[in-house]
């Protein structure tokens, strides 16, 4: 059977159907897997979690079928955070590690995520072996079968981690916190972290029943947190998602501080407590607010861009020997910490930046404005050649031009829709706009 599964910036992801992400292909994705890891190990073993889906027992189950039907070793982790998941397979020595999510998308839909392990991403290079084993029908059958182990306690190791991860003889006494776990994998680590911590919790978003995942909670809905926030009189609010990597924090006022604002805060308290030697710079992408880069810089330290994904910063934070980096959606990574974007880590970050420094969230970013931040798609043609247009590019320079080193603009082809984004971001909404439309009206 041919399969349509084929990796993404992060992952497999797609509609749960037969023919997308499927219980067969589960199965035969297993398969692959597995037999890539046996060309190098005799005795390999792989840890699977998932998120909180309806479909995610039935994908892992036949995940777990499809190692174990080539020889490899499953421990399985049930229902875990992709963060821990990849702290999981580097406590235990794992080959891999392997995450059943669609992140922060809707019940319907479901994927795939994959650790080395080191617990960082696995490489373009191992997920193209994996794809040309797929596209192959490769299926090998091993003499010796694999075996299941469950490891219930899996989410308590993480917990554990986590709070280690959070500064010694530091308490959260007194502090009252709403926290948002988007009814997914952070379901029941979230709590019990801040909690444990001393903090005083309120929790929304921690009740899973299988379709309510992301549905009107966690970080792409954080309507609901501050909402709470003001309800409760909290202090600050915390949201997830679905598999726990991203985070978005409000505070008092209910206001929502994206992952430009929290990259701020704590880059400006780890120049505080460590110096501008320590953290020497930061890693944003293509999508980061302008402002941040200025701001960045003005503070002392470099700033770089890479492509969009988390893959790609945590390559150029290894490069430059640096340890903070991460995306405006909130994904944002500490490598000397952990090797992944860690949603829970990162809020304790900025709870124990806010506790060392006296300050409420909105003064530790206080002197951030961030640019806004103008989007337009244009819907293009099959093979339209929009690059060689010089008319198009003749636009562009004007508008470079015209918004100087006030501005910028970014000009990309969607990865999946056959459309052209055009982001224009300036200090004048109204010239961003303009500008935008403008460029658009050449395509």
């Amino acid at each position: 059977m041919e399969t349509r599964l084929s990796f993404g910036t992060d992952g497999i992801r797609g509609k749960v159907s037969p023919d997308a992400v499927s219980e067969l292909g589960s199965y035969e994705l297993g398969s692959a897997v597995g037999s890539l890891i046996l060309e190098k190990n005799s005795n390999p073993k792989v840890v699977l979690g998932r998120d909180t889906r309806e479909s995610g027992k039935m994908l892992s189950t036949a995940m777990a079928n499809g190692l174990c039907q080539v020889g490899v070793n499953v421990i399985e982790a049930g229902i875990l955070p992709s963060p821990a998941v990849a702290y999981m397979t580097k406590l235990l020595k794992a080959n891999i590690g392997i995450v059943i999510s669609a992140s922060h998308n809707i019940y319907t839909d479901n994927g795939f995520k994959f650790f080395d392990s080191d617990g960082t991403k696995i490489s373009q290079d191992t997920e193209n072996k994996i794809e040309q084993r797929l596209s192959n029908n490769f299926l090998k059958k091993s003499v010796k079968q694999g075996s299941v182990k469950v490891y219930n306690d899996a989410h308590v190791e993480y917990v554990k981690f986590c709070e280690s991860c959070f500064s010694e003889g530091l308490l959260m006494d007194g502090l009252k916190v709403v926290l948002d776990a988007a009814n997914g994998a952070s379901y029941h680590c979230l709590g019990r972290v801040f909690s444990e911590l001393g903090a005083d919790i309120v929790e929304i978003g921690n009740k899973p029943n299988g379709r309510n995942i992301n549905d009107q909670v966690g970080s792409l809905f954080p309507e609901q947190l501050s909402k709470k926030i003001l309800e409760t009189s909290s202090d600050i609010g915390i949201a997830l998602d679905g598999d726990g990597d991203r985070v978005l924090v409000a505070d008092s006022k209910g206001k929502v501080y994206q992952g430009d604002e929290l990259i701020y805060a704590i880059a400006k308290n780890r120049i505080r407590e460590y110096g501008l030697e320590y953290v020497k710079g930061v890693v944003g992408t293509l999508m980061s607010n302008l402002a941040l880069e200025k701001i960045i810089i003005k503070s002392g330290l470099e700033f770089c861009r890479t492509k969009v994904g988390d893959r790609f910063i945590f390559q150029k934070l290894q490069e430059r020997g640096w340890s903070l980096g991460g995306e405006t959606s909130g994904h944002i990574l500490l490598t000397d910490i952990h090797t992944t974007g860690d949603g829970i880590i990162t809020a304790l970050k900025i709870v124990e930046a806010m506790i060392e420094s006296g300050k409420t969230i909105d003064s530790l970013i206080e002197g951030l404005e961030l640019f806004p931040q103008v989007m337009v798609n244009v819907a293009i043609q099959s093979g339209c050649n929009w690059p060689a247009s010089g008319k198009f590019e003749k636009a562009r320079a004007e508008v470079i031009d015209k918004l100087g080193k006030e501005g910028r603009i970014l000009v990309r082809p969607s990865g999946t829709e056959p459309i052209i984004r055009i982001m224009v971001e300036s200090k004048d909404r109204v010239l961003s706009t303009e500008s935008a439309n403008y460029l658009a009206s050449f395509l």
